[in-house]
Protein backbone atom coordinates (compact mmCIF):
# COMPACT_ATOMS: atom_id res chain seq x y z
CA UNK A 1 0.00 0.00 0.00
CA UNK A 2 1.31 3.21 -1.43
CA UNK A 3 1.62 6.44 0.77
CA UNK A 4 0.64 9.60 -0.15
CA UNK A 5 1.49 12.99 1.13
CA UNK A 6 -0.87 14.88 1.69
CA UNK A 7 -1.27 17.89 -0.68
CA UNK A 8 -0.07 21.18 0.67
CA UNK A 9 -2.49 23.76 0.46
CA UNK A 10 -1.25 27.04 -0.82
CA UNK A 11 -0.62 29.84 1.06
CA UNK A 12 -3.81 31.87 1.15
CA UNK A 13 -2.85 35.63 -0.23
CA UNK A 14 -3.70 38.32 1.99
CA UNK A 15 -6.50 39.92 1.89
CA UNK A 16 -5.56 43.55 0.55
CA UNK A 17 -5.96 45.81 2.81
CA UNK A 18 -9.31 48.44 2.62
CA UNK A 19 -8.58 51.63 2.16
CA UNK A 20 -10.92 54.44 3.07
CA UNK A 21 -11.66 56.74 0.38
CA UNK A 22 -9.56 59.83 2.51
CA UNK A 23 -6.15 57.72 1.37
CA UNK A 24 -7.13 57.83 -2.53
CA UNK A 25 -7.68 61.58 -2.33
CA UNK A 26 -5.12 64.08 -3.73
CA UNK A 27 -3.89 65.00 -0.04
CA UNK A 28 -3.85 68.63 -1.46
CA UNK A 29 -7.39 68.41 -1.22
CA UNK A 30 -8.37 66.05 1.74
CA UNK A 31 -11.18 67.32 3.86
CA UNK A 32 -9.11 69.53 6.41
CA UNK A 33 -6.10 68.99 4.84
CA UNK A 34 -2.71 70.97 5.76
CA UNK A 35 -3.19 74.74 3.73
CA UNK A 36 -0.20 75.51 2.24
CA UNK A 37 1.14 78.30 0.03
CA UNK A 38 4.45 79.63 -1.56
CA UNK A 39 5.86 83.37 -1.18
CA UNK A 40 6.98 83.83 -4.41
CA UNK A 41 10.09 86.60 -4.91
CA UNK A 42 12.95 87.34 -7.30
CA UNK A 43 15.58 87.94 -4.86
CA UNK A 44 16.71 85.50 -1.72
CA UNK A 45 15.50 87.02 1.80
CA UNK A 46 16.35 86.41 4.86
CA UNK A 47 14.30 85.04 7.79
CA UNK A 48 13.09 87.91 10.09
CA UNK A 49 14.19 87.65 13.69
CA UNK A 50 12.07 85.50 16.20
CA UNK A 51 11.17 88.96 17.74
CA UNK A 52 9.47 90.76 14.65
CA UNK A 53 7.98 87.66 13.71
CA UNK A 54 6.26 87.23 16.69
CA UNK A 55 5.19 90.95 16.97
CA UNK A 56 3.77 90.66 13.49
CA UNK A 57 1.63 87.31 14.29
CA UNK A 58 0.37 88.59 17.65
CA UNK A 59 -1.29 91.43 15.95
CA UNK A 60 -2.75 89.08 12.91
CA UNK A 61 -3.73 85.89 15.01
CA UNK A 62 -3.31 86.53 18.48
CA UNK A 63 -0.76 85.57 21.23
CA UNK A 64 2.17 82.80 19.96
CA UNK A 65 4.57 81.18 21.53
CA UNK A 66 7.34 80.38 19.30
CA UNK A 67 9.23 76.92 19.29
CA UNK A 68 13.01 77.48 20.52
CA UNK A 69 15.73 75.06 18.55
CA UNK A 70 16.79 72.43 20.69
CA UNK A 71 20.24 70.31 20.44
CA UNK A 72 18.69 67.11 19.37
CA UNK A 73 16.58 69.28 16.28
CA UNK A 74 17.68 68.26 12.52
CA UNK A 75 19.82 71.02 10.76
CA UNK A 76 16.75 70.97 8.58
CA UNK A 77 14.94 71.85 10.87
CA UNK A 78 16.47 74.19 12.83
CA UNK A 79 15.79 76.95 10.48
CA UNK A 80 12.07 76.46 10.44
CA UNK A 81 10.21 79.38 12.54
CA UNK A 82 7.07 77.48 14.45
CA UNK A 83 4.86 79.07 16.45
CA UNK A 84 1.66 77.80 18.44
CA UNK A 85 -1.62 80.24 17.84
CA UNK A 86 -2.26 79.95 21.60
CA UNK A 87 -5.91 81.22 20.63
CA UNK A 88 -6.73 78.47 18.46
CA UNK A 89 -7.74 75.35 20.15
CA UNK A 90 -7.97 72.27 18.43
CA UNK A 91 -9.84 69.42 20.08
CA UNK A 92 -9.65 65.64 19.60
CA UNK A 93 -10.92 62.63 21.02
CA UNK A 94 -7.63 62.47 23.27
CA UNK A 95 -6.95 65.58 24.64
CA UNK A 96 -6.59 69.56 23.33
CA UNK A 97 -3.82 72.04 22.21
CA UNK A 98 -3.08 75.03 20.68
CA UNK A 99 -2.71 74.80 16.91
CA UNK A 100 0.27 75.46 14.94
CA UNK A 101 1.89 77.55 11.79
CA UNK A 102 5.09 77.54 9.93
CA UNK A 103 7.65 79.12 8.00
CA UNK A 104 10.72 77.58 6.33
CA UNK A 105 13.69 79.73 5.35
CA UNK A 106 13.72 81.00 2.26
CA UNK A 107 14.91 78.64 -0.99
CA UNK A 108 14.79 78.02 -4.69
CA UNK A 109 11.63 78.40 -5.82
CA UNK A 110 11.08 75.42 -8.88
CA UNK A 111 8.10 76.72 -11.26
CA UNK A 112 8.87 73.87 -13.71
CA UNK A 113 6.98 71.68 -11.13
CA UNK A 114 3.57 73.67 -11.93
CA UNK A 115 2.10 71.87 -14.94
CA UNK A 116 0.47 73.64 -17.86
CA UNK A 117 -2.82 72.58 -16.63
CA UNK A 118 -2.34 74.23 -13.73
CA UNK A 119 -0.80 77.73 -15.70
CA UNK A 120 -3.72 78.11 -17.43
CA UNK A 121 -6.11 78.73 -14.37
CA UNK A 122 -4.30 81.30 -12.66
CA UNK A 123 -7.29 83.88 -14.19
CA UNK A 124 -6.26 86.29 -11.06
CA UNK A 125 -3.09 86.86 -12.23
CA UNK A 126 -2.87 86.01 -16.21
CA UNK A 127 -1.68 88.85 -17.13
CA UNK A 128 1.09 88.63 -14.79
CA UNK A 129 1.62 84.70 -14.84
CA UNK A 130 4.59 84.32 -16.79
CA UNK A 131 6.49 87.76 -15.43
CA UNK A 132 6.05 86.21 -12.00
CA UNK A 133 7.09 82.67 -12.92
CA UNK A 134 10.08 83.77 -15.02
CA UNK A 135 11.39 86.24 -12.78
CA UNK A 136 10.68 84.55 -8.98
CA UNK A 137 13.24 82.82 -8.27
CA UNK A 138 13.13 81.77 -4.78
CA UNK A 139 10.35 81.37 -2.53
CA UNK A 140 9.36 80.91 1.25
CA UNK A 141 7.38 77.97 2.34
CA UNK A 142 4.58 78.27 4.70
CA UNK A 143 1.80 76.40 6.06
CA UNK A 144 -0.24 75.72 9.33
CA UNK A 145 -0.96 72.29 11.23
CA UNK A 146 -3.75 70.83 13.41
CA UNK A 147 -6.22 73.47 11.98
CA UNK A 148 -8.14 70.73 10.52
CA UNK A 149 -9.88 70.40 14.17
CA UNK A 150 -10.75 74.01 13.87
CA UNK A 151 -14.53 75.06 12.96
CA UNK A 152 -14.58 75.83 9.72
CA UNK A 153 -15.14 79.34 10.14
CA UNK A 154 -12.65 80.02 12.87
CA UNK A 155 -9.81 78.17 10.66
CA UNK A 156 -10.95 79.98 7.08
CA UNK A 157 -10.39 83.82 9.52
CA UNK A 158 -6.88 81.71 10.85
CA UNK A 159 -5.60 80.59 7.79
CA UNK A 160 -6.03 84.69 5.88
CA UNK A 161 -5.09 86.17 9.21
CA UNK A 162 -1.98 84.22 8.76
CA UNK A 163 -1.17 85.60 5.27
CA UNK A 164 -1.58 88.99 5.89
CA UNK A 165 1.18 88.52 8.39
CA UNK A 166 3.45 86.66 6.06
CA UNK A 167 2.84 89.19 3.30
CA UNK A 168 3.64 91.92 5.98
CA UNK A 169 6.93 89.66 7.11
CA UNK A 170 8.09 89.30 3.69
CA UNK A 171 7.86 92.89 2.02
CA UNK A 172 9.67 91.46 -1.30
CA UNK A 173 6.89 89.03 -2.22
CA UNK A 174 5.94 89.35 -5.61
CA UNK A 175 3.20 86.79 -5.17
CA UNK A 176 1.10 84.25 -3.24
CA UNK A 177 0.96 80.35 -5.04
CA UNK A 178 -1.46 78.30 -3.26
CA UNK A 179 -0.06 74.64 -3.47
CA UNK A 180 -3.70 73.37 -2.86
CA UNK A 181 -5.81 75.16 -5.41
CA UNK A 182 -2.98 76.31 -8.21
CA UNK A 183 -4.11 79.84 -7.42
CA UNK A 184 -1.59 82.42 -8.20
CA UNK A 185 -2.69 85.99 -6.88
CA UNK A 186 -0.33 89.04 -6.33
CA UNK A 187 0.71 89.71 -2.70
CA UNK A 188 -0.22 93.41 -3.01
CA UNK A 189 -3.95 91.84 -3.38
CA UNK A 190 -3.23 90.75 0.02
CA UNK A 191 -1.55 94.02 1.62
CA UNK A 192 -4.62 96.32 -0.18
CA UNK A 193 -6.98 94.20 2.30
CA UNK A 194 -9.40 94.11 -1.18
CA UNK A 195 -11.25 91.66 1.06
CA UNK A 196 -12.56 91.24 4.18
CA UNK A 197 -13.47 88.64 6.27
CA UNK A 198 -14.72 85.13 4.87
CA UNK A 199 -14.55 86.56 1.59
CA UNK A 200 -10.63 86.80 2.00
CA UNK A 201 -10.34 82.60 2.02
CA UNK A 202 -13.26 82.44 -1.00
CA UNK A 203 -11.29 84.92 -3.46
CA UNK A 204 -7.25 84.39 -1.82
CA UNK A 205 -7.30 80.13 -2.07
CA UNK A 206 -10.17 78.89 -3.77
CA UNK A 207 -9.06 78.83 -7.16
CA UNK A 208 -12.34 79.21 -9.49
CA UNK A 209 -11.21 77.25 -12.73
CA UNK A 210 -12.70 77.53 -16.62
CA UNK A 211 -12.75 74.43 -18.97
CA UNK A 212 -13.73 74.20 -22.86
CA UNK A 213 -14.79 69.92 -23.10
CA UNK A 214 -13.13 68.98 -26.40
CA UNK A 215 -15.27 68.40 -29.53
CA UNK A 216 -18.69 69.99 -27.91
CA UNK A 217 -19.71 73.75 -27.43
CA UNK A 218 -20.00 72.67 -23.53
CA UNK A 219 -18.07 74.53 -21.18
CA UNK A 220 -17.03 73.51 -17.28
CA UNK A 221 -16.45 76.15 -14.23
CA UNK A 222 -15.63 74.61 -11.10
CA UNK A 223 -14.22 75.54 -7.92
CA UNK A 224 -10.82 74.00 -6.15
CA UNK A 225 -10.18 74.26 -2.38
CA UNK A 226 -13.35 74.48 -0.37
CA UNK A 227 -12.60 70.83 0.78
CA UNK A 228 -9.76 72.54 3.02
CA UNK A 229 -12.97 73.84 5.29
CA UNK A 230 -14.98 70.29 5.39
CA UNK A 231 -17.33 72.05 2.18
CA UNK A 232 -17.94 70.26 -1.06
CA UNK A 233 -16.22 72.59 -4.10
CA UNK A 234 -18.78 73.64 -6.90
CA UNK A 235 -19.23 72.67 -10.54
CA UNK A 236 -21.12 73.96 -13.35
CA UNK A 237 -21.59 71.82 -16.76
CA UNK A 238 -23.30 74.36 -19.17
CA UNK A 239 -23.20 75.63 -22.58
CA UNK A 240 -24.66 79.02 -24.55
CA UNK A 241 -23.33 81.49 -21.13
CA UNK A 242 -20.76 84.31 -20.45
CA UNK A 243 -18.11 82.35 -18.30
CA UNK A 244 -17.45 85.75 -16.12
CA UNK A 245 -21.07 84.98 -15.63
CA UNK A 246 -20.82 81.56 -14.12
CA UNK A 247 -17.49 82.56 -12.39
CA UNK A 248 -19.09 85.22 -10.86
CA UNK A 249 -21.85 83.14 -9.51
CA UNK A 250 -19.61 80.61 -8.24
CA UNK A 251 -17.93 83.10 -6.15
CA UNK A 252 -21.40 84.31 -4.61
CA UNK A 253 -22.27 80.71 -3.94
CA UNK A 254 -19.12 79.49 -2.26
CA UNK A 255 -19.25 82.34 0.03
CA UNK A 256 -22.68 81.42 0.81
CA UNK A 257 -21.85 77.96 1.33
CA UNK A 258 -19.30 78.95 3.53
CA UNK A 259 -21.07 81.85 5.66
CA UNK A 260 -24.08 79.81 6.51
CA UNK A 261 -22.00 76.27 6.92
CA UNK A 262 -22.84 74.34 4.28
CA UNK A 263 -27.07 75.37 3.86
CA UNK A 264 -27.27 73.68 0.18
CA UNK A 265 -29.03 69.94 0.77
CA UNK A 266 -29.13 67.63 -2.18
CA UNK A 267 -32.33 68.82 -4.65
CA UNK A 268 -32.46 71.96 -3.07
CA UNK A 269 -31.94 75.32 -5.61
CA UNK A 270 -30.37 78.45 -5.66
CA UNK A 271 -30.98 81.69 -7.81
CA UNK A 272 -29.57 81.46 -11.09
CA UNK A 273 -28.49 83.94 -13.62
CA UNK A 274 -30.75 85.72 -16.47
CA UNK A 275 -29.00 85.97 -20.01
CA UNK A 276 -28.04 89.12 -19.12
CA UNK A 277 -25.65 88.17 -16.32
CA UNK A 278 -27.43 88.58 -13.26
CA UNK A 279 -29.32 86.74 -10.65
CA UNK A 280 -32.54 86.23 -10.80
CA UNK A 281 -35.13 84.92 -8.14
CA UNK A 282 -37.64 83.54 -10.68
CA UNK A 283 -34.83 80.91 -12.02
CA UNK A 284 -34.16 78.27 -10.15
CA UNK A 285 -31.04 76.48 -10.30
CA UNK A 286 -31.41 72.69 -9.01
CA UNK A 287 -27.94 71.40 -7.03
CA UNK A 288 -26.95 67.44 -6.14
CA UNK A 289 -24.19 66.50 -4.32
CA UNK A 290 -21.68 64.35 -7.06
CA UNK A 291 -18.41 63.45 -8.29
CA UNK A 292 -16.44 65.99 -10.17
CA UNK A 293 -16.06 65.68 -13.72
CA UNK A 294 -12.28 67.23 -13.72
CA UNK A 295 -9.81 65.91 -11.44
CA UNK A 296 -8.50 66.07 -8.57
CA UNK A 297 -11.49 63.18 -7.27
CA UNK A 298 -13.53 64.84 -4.67
CA UNK A 299 -17.17 65.42 -4.13
CA UNK A 300 -18.95 68.63 -5.82
CA UNK A 301 -21.90 70.45 -5.48
CA UNK A 302 -23.15 70.40 -9.04
CA UNK A 303 -25.68 73.17 -9.83
CA UNK A 304 -27.96 72.72 -13.12
CA UNK A 305 -28.01 75.62 -14.65
CA UNK A 306 -31.33 74.94 -16.51
CA UNK A 307 -31.56 75.76 -19.77
CA UNK A 308 -28.06 76.34 -19.86
CA UNK A 309 -27.14 72.98 -18.99
CA UNK A 310 -25.24 70.79 -20.56
CA UNK A 311 -24.89 66.63 -19.70
CA UNK A 312 -27.67 64.37 -18.10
Amino acid sequence: MGLFKKKKQPERAPEPEKKSPLDEMDPTVRPGGVFMVQLLMKEKCEMPSLERMTQVLERHIGKVDAAKPTDDMSDSMKGIALFAALDHIAKFSNGQGPVQVSVMPCDTFHPETIDEMKRSQMWDCLQDRDRILSECKYCVFANDMLTGALDPLERADLDMDYLEALVELFPTCEAVYSLNTGKLILADTIRKQTYTGLDRFIHYIVNVRFFNIQDTNDSLVDTLGMTLLYLEDLQYHYHDMDPNWVVRHAYSIASYCLENRRPIKDGDTVDGVDGEGSLDQSIQWKCHYEDAIVKPDRPVLDIHMGQYAAGR
